[in-house]
């Protein structure tokens, strides 16, 4: 069982940034493939980047060139920098892991981009 505790979520106005974190438990954290989604209300969910044990990252073209996601292995810790943020990234963020045939979900927090 993999336990995910998110954090960094909250109110930025537009233009702004906000870092997400999640810290994963397990000692096999090195070879989890990990990806935050998000859910906008009336929306489907939907990925927005991933990265893969080998660092290999993805992106929805939607974030492209203004989130990062990257992940520190010494700390268990998976982030995403979120520059340049927009109305439209307002959303329920999630933290996303997968070992093996395991999935694994965070509870989810609250980014809101608003004036």
């Amino acid at each position: 069982q993999v336990q995910l505790v998110e954090s960094g979520g909250g109110l930025v106005q537009p233009g702004g940034s906000l870092r997400l974190s999640c810290a994963a438990s397990g000692s096999s954290f090195n070879i989890y493939t990990m990806a935050w989604y998000r859910q906008a209300p009336g929306k489907q969910r939907e990925l927005v980047a991933r990265i893969f044990s080998d660092f290999v990252t993805n992106y929805a073209d939607s974030v492209k060139g203004r989130f990062t996601i990257s992940r520190e292995n010494a700390k268990n810790t998976m982030y995403l920098q979120m520059n340049s943020l927009k109305l439209e990234d307002t959303a329920v963020y999630y933290c996303h892991v997968v070992l093996g045939r395991a999935i694994y979900w965070g509870q989810g927090m609250q980014v809101t981009v608003s004036s």
